[in-house]
């Protein structure tokens, strides 16, 4: 029996900035999408992965490959480069 073919997805680097934090990192989108479609259909939490999250104005408070952000404490949400 064959495997369903994976869905691509893009690999967008993004910073998110929070009342406490800037998170740098990469969002998953779908071929096509633009992060305003990724943050219109997100749920509670948006995945972000190889992260790096820091105080606002300030010192890196730690790394992780993956973590999860709650969509109602993003203020401002940035692609591209970091």
């Amino acid at each position: 029996m064959a495997t369903p073919e994976a869905i691509p997805e893009n690999v967008t680097k993004v910073t998110i900035l929070t009342g406490t934090y800037r998170i740098k990192g990469n969002i998953h989108l779908l071929p096509g999408a633009r992060v305003t479609d990724f943050m219109t259909e997100a749920k509670e939490f948006i995945a972000v992965t190889e992260v790096e999250v820091w105080e606002i104005v300030g010192r890196q408070v730690f790394s992780a490959p993956f973590i999860n952000v709650n969509r109602g404490h993003i203020q401002i949400i940035v692609p591209g480069s970091h």
